[in-house]
């Protein structure tokens, strides 16, 4: 048995009693296909010592599958809750709307991969893309600034990071930032293939990028004044 969630239960996977063993995080703009379910029952009677399981998205832009893009998407949503827990990245208020999408969910065990894969419709208008990253930029421009405020005053963080979060963090470094996003998503994950909405997917990240790296020095600015 699996219980599954519409949204993330953010702050809530403690003290909330689960009936059943194993939990499955499903975001309201994301869909299952059919073979799901059986793949997911098999998967738990299987499952022996594994504690969760990644599954891949298919972010659909402008009409289409990005096949490139974006692809592959791994999301662990699929795990025993009683060794699941989310990263806290930052308790500041951030005005983002859903700060859980940019916080992952961390297992106490062994992980696999499953073969099914969910459709993402995130960005069903450039203007939904637009309104939603000016609020993720918030998130991102506060982590960034919490993460270079601790840094320069010696603090050690405790949290648990894991690979790709340990690549952001280093990436918030480097020079000429939005373009290196563009220069990512357009060509280090072949984006030029997925035709012109490939190219607009990588402009608009690019964008987003710039955001962050303008609300990042407008927070450092105001902290340091």
């Amino acid at each position: 048995n699996v219980w599954i969630a519409s949204t993330r239960p953010h702050g809530a996977l403690e003290p909330l009693p689960f009936r059943n063993e194993w939990i499955f995080i499903l975001d309201a703009d994301e869909v299952l296909p059919p073979p799901a379910e059986a793949e997911f029952a098999k998967a738990i009677t299987d499952a022996g010592d594994i504690a969760g399981y990644w599954i891949n998205r298919r972010f659909m832009f402008m009409g289409r599958w990005l096949r490139h893009a974006y692809y592959p998407n791994w999301n662990l949503r699929l795990f025993r809750h009683a060794l699941g827990r989310y990263e806290k990245l930052t308790d500041a208020p951030t005005n983002s709307g859903d700060n859980e999408v940019h916080e992952h969910v961390l297992v106490n065990g062994r992980t696999a991969k499953l073969r099914v894969e969910i459709d993402h419709y995130a960005f069903p208008s450039i203007d939904v893309f637009v309104e939603k990253h000016n609020r993720y930029s918030n998130w991102e421009a506060r982590v960034a600034a919490d993460t270079r405020l601790d840094s320069s005053s010696g603090k050690i963080s405790s949290k648990t990071v894991d690979r790709r979060r340990k690549l952001k963090t280093l990436s918030q470094r480097l020079p000429f930032r939005p373009l290196l996003r563009f220069l990512y998503v357009y060509v280090w994950q072949k984006g030029f293939l997925d035709g012109a909405e490939g190219y607009y997917f990588a402009r608009l990240h690019g964008f987003y990028e710039f955001l962050s790296v303008a609300k990042t020095r407008e927070l450092l600015k105001a902290t340091t004044e």
